[in-house]
């Protein structure tokens, strides 16, 4: 099957993983991460949702918070152990958990933040709110493929989505753990593509 085919805006929607910025933005509290977002994937993720929303496939931004006190967060990991200790919160409310400038949020857009896990699928309406509008596609953006991208891409694969990836719009740390990630995980499951390709199908 074509990739034009695969991305039908009438049954694609194109999914940003925590493009905020306190992840990959000014504010980040991951600067390694927010550098190797800056060159590529945040024009690129740009160009998408201009496309996306030109041709009617739903941008949706999937976004992480937490509460000031803490409540309802996960302890369970590392991860989320060393998050109170970053120089930057993403608390409800702050300029933290927003999206980034350059990429924006449309009228049309729908926001999705989360305040638990590692999955945009998990403890959120995305699942649901897709099933309602017929989507088959995720077209999955941002980061980081280090957890959230693979974490994204499982569970729309266990959930019956056709997954696909521009490889130049997502990002990871460091360089070539994410080419491994994609040559042993991630390219076995989802289509992987680039931007260029997917806009094109949108638009060309």
């Amino acid at each position: 099957m074509e990739l034009r085919e695969v991305v039908d805006p009438a049954t694609t929607a194109l999914v940003l993983q925590e493009c905020q910025n306190g992840v990959i933005g000014e504010l980040s509290a991951l600067p390694a991460l927010a550098e190797a977002a800056k060159e590529g994937l945040i024009p690129n993720v740009a160009a998408l949702a201009d496309a996306a929303r030109a041709t009617g496939v739903r941008v949706v931004h999937c976004t992480a918070q937490h509460r000031v006190d803490g409540w309802g967060g996960n302890s369970n990991a590392r991860l989320f152990r060393a998050m109170p200790k970053m120089p930057v919160q993403l608390h409800v409310g702050t300029p933290a958990v927003e999206v980034v400038p350059e990429i924006g949020v449309a009228d049309a857009d729908i926001v999705l933040p989360r305040h638990h896990g590692l999955s945009p699928f998990e403890g959120t309406e995305l699942d649901s709110l897709l099933r309602n509008e017929g989507i088959r596609t995720i077209v999955a953006v941002g980061v980081s493929v280090n957890v959230a991208i693979i974490n994204l891409t499982f569970d729309a694969v266990n959930a019956g989505y056709v997954v696909v990836i521009p490889r130049d719009a997502v990002a990871g740390t460091p360089p070539d753990y994410v080419d491994a990630v994609f040559e042993h995980t991630l390219g076995i499951v989802a289509t992987v593509t680039t931007t260029a390709d997917v806009v094109d199908a949108w638009t060309g």
